[in-house]
C-alpha cells in the first residue's frame, strides 16, 4: 500500500459502504422539491408534508447511539445490511404509498434503516482504515455527503421534469430499491469477515448470572438517550405548534441529565454503559463532537434559505434553484479527500482554515444578495460565493470527525461515531428552526434581500464560535505537546 493509499481491501470495503450513505443523505434533500406533487397526488396537508420531511429525520437521529452501539456488540455488517434492508423497504412503499399517510409511515421505516446503517458507516471506517488512509476514507465521506446535499434537488427537479408530478415524485424514493439491493449484495460479497463480528472485548460482557457472561447492551440508556433525543428534535421542528410545545425541550434536557446520570452509575457498578462517559474526558472526542454540532446548527439551514430566496424572492423553478448549490457540493467533493489526506499531518488548522474560507464565502455572498440589481450583479454570482462554503465545507467535517474519533477505542467506534450525529442532527432541527424563523420573519418586513441576508449573518455568528471551540483545541493541544503531555505522544497533530 502507498503511503497515503488504500490497501486492496480497503478499495473493496470503501465503495462498498460510501453508496449506503450516499443514499440515506440524498433522501433527506431529494424529498424537498417534490412537496409540491406529493400535495397534489395525495391531497396531503401542511401537516402531512411537514412530516413527509420530519417524520424521516426524527426515526434517522434518534436511532443513531443505539445503532453505533448494537454495531460495535453485534457486528458492524450485520447492521449495515439489516438498515440497508429496511431502508430499501421503506423507499419501495414510499414510492407505492397510495396515502400521505402510508407514505409517512414508509418514510419513518426509511428513517429508521439510515438509522441502523449510517453509525455502522464510521465505524467501519475506524476499523478498517488507520493514520491517513483513515483520513481520506472519511475525506470521501464527506465528498459522498456534499454532493448528495447538493445534487438531491437537482435529480428530484429532473424526474418530476422528465417523469411527470405523478410518477415523477415516486421515482424519488423508487430509484433507491435497485441501488439498495446492490448494496446488500456488495455488503455480503466485500466486507471482510471481521466486519460480522462483535468489537467488544471482556470488559463489555455483564458479569455472569447462571454461569455464562453476556454482551452488555444497555438497553435503560439507550432509551433515555433515544427519548431525549426524540423530545429535543420536535420541539425544534414542531416549534408552529404553540408553545406547549417547548416543554417537550424541558423534557428532552431533563431526559439528557438522566441519561448522564445513568451511565456514570452503569459503569460504577461494573457494568459497561452504551456511551461511556470517559470519552467526553478526551478533548479531541469532546471539542471534535462540539464543534461538529455547531457547525451542522449554522450551515444546514443555508441551502434552505438560498432555495427559499430562489423561488420566492426571485421567482425561479425548484430544478433551477436546486442548480445554484451544485459548485459548492462539487468543490467540496474535491476538497474533502484532500483535506483527508493531510488532516493526520496538519491537524485542528485545516479546520480552523475551512471554517475561515466558509464564513468569508458567507460575507461575500451576503454582499451579493444586498448588491443584487446594482452595478449588474446578479443572483447568479452566488455560483462563486457560495462555492467557498462548499470548500470550507470539505474542510471542515471530515477532517473534524477523524480528529474527534483519533483517541476512540475500537470497541465504541461505532456509539461514539453515533454521538457525533446525534449532534449533527440535533443542531441541524435547532439551526432550521431558529435561522429560518428569523430569514422569514425579516423577509415579511423587508424582503428576500435582506432576509438572505440576516440569516447568512446568523449562519457566520454561529461559525465563529465553532472557531473559537477549535483554536481552544489547538490551544490546548499544542499546550500539551509543549509539556511533554501523555496527550501529545498518542494523538495526530492538532
Amino acid at each position: 500500500m502507498a503511503e497515503t493509499g488504500f490497501a486492496p481491501e480497503q478499495r473493496q470495503v470503501l465503495p462498498t459502504i460510501l453508496v449506503p450513505a450516499f443514499l440515506s443523505l440524498l433522501s433527506v434533500s431529494i424529498v424537498n422539491v417534490a412537496l409540491p406533487a406529493i400535495e397534489t397526488s395525495l391531497g396531503a396537508g401542511t401537516s402531512g408534508l411537514q412530516w413527509v420531511i420530519s417524520g424521516y429525520a426524527l426515526a434517522f437521529g434518534v436511532l443513531l447511539v443505539a445503532a453505533g452501539r448494537a454495531g460495535d456488540l453485534w457486528g458492524r455488517g450485520r447492521l449495515f445490511i439489516l438498515g440497508l434492508a429496511l431502508f430499501a423497504i421503506g423507499s419501495l412503499a414510499s414510492g407505492l404509498a397510495p396515502s400521505i399517510a402510508v407514505l409517512n409511515l414508509a418514510r419513518a421505516l426509511m428513517g429508521i434503516g439510515s438509522g441502523l446503517l449510517t453509525p455502522q458507516v464510521s465505524g467501519i471506517i475506524q476499523q478498517f482504515f488507520q493514520g491517513e488512509s483513515r483520513g481520506r476514507a472519511f475525506g470521501a465521506l464527506g465528498s459522498a455527503v456534499g454532493v448528495s446535499v447538493a445534487i438531491g434537488p437537482v435529480l428530484g427537479g429532473v424526474f418530476i421534469t422528465s417523469l411527470g408530478p405523478e410518477w415523477g415524485w415516486r421515482w424519488c424514493f423508487l430509484i433507491n430499491v435497485p441501488i439498495a439491493i446492490g448494496g446488500i449484495v456488495a455488503a455480503r460479497v466485500f466486507l471482510p469477515p471481521s466486519a460480522w463480528k462483535a468489537a467488544y472485548t471482556e470488559t463489555d460482557l455483564s458479569p455472569p448470572r447462571s454461569g455464562r457472561r453476556r454482551v452488555d447492551f444497555d438497553p435503560v440508556g439507550m432509551l433515555l438517550l433515544a427519548l431525549a433525543t426524540l423530545f429535543i428534535m420536535v420541539s425544534f421542528m414542531e416549534a408552529g405548534l404553540g408553545a406547549w410545545v417547548w416543554s417537550l425541550l424541558v423534557l428532552g434536557v431533563g431526559l439528557v441529565i438522566a441519561w448522564v446520570r445513568w451511565e456514570l452509575r452503569y459503569r460504577r457498578i461494573g457494568r459497561t454503559p452504551m456511551v461511556d462517559m470517559q470519552l467526553f474526558r478526551t478533548r479531541s472526542f469532546a471539542s471534535g463532537a462540539l464543534l461538529s454540532t455547531l457547525y451542522f446548527l449554522g450551515y444546514t439551514s443555508l441551502w434552505l434559505l438560498v432555495a427559499q430566496y430562489m423561488q420566492i424572492g426571485l421567482g425561479h423553478d425548484a430544478l433551477v434553484a436546486g442548480m445554484i448549490g451544485l459548485p459548492a457540493a462539487f468543490a467540496g467533493a474535491i476538497t474533502a479527500p484532500i483535506a483527508g489526506r493531510y488532516v493526520v499531518r496538519v491537524g485542528q488548522g485545516i479546520v480552523l482554515w475551512g471554517l475561515g474560507v466558509g464564513v468569508l464565502g458567507l460575507l461575500l455572498s451576503a454582499a451579493v444578495v444586498l448588491l443584487h440589481g446594482r452595478s449588474g450583479v446578479t443572483e447568479w454570482w452566488l455560483l462563486g460565493t457560495l462555492m467557498l462554503t462548499g470548500v470550507g465545507q470539505g474542510m471542515v467535517v471530515s477532517p473534524n470527525q477523524t480528529l474527534a474519533l483519533a483517541e476512540v477505542p475500537l470497541r465504541y467506534a461505532g456509539s461514539a461515531g453515533g454521538v457525533l450525529q446525534t449532534g449533527q442532527r440535533i443542531g441541524t432541527s435547532v439551526g432550521i428552526a431558529v435561522i429560518t424563523t428569523i430569514a422569514f420573519s425579516v423577509a415579511a418586513s423587508s424582503g428576500w434581500d435582506v432576509a438572505l441576508a440576516v440569516g447568512f449573518s446568523a449562519i457566520i455568528a454561529v461559525a465563529g464560535v465553532a472557531m473559537l471551540v477549535g483554536a481552544y483545541d489547538l490551544a490546548a493541544s499544542r499546550r500539551e505537546r509543549d509539556l511533554g503531555g501523555e496527550g501529545a505522544s498518542s494523538t495526530p497533530a492538532r
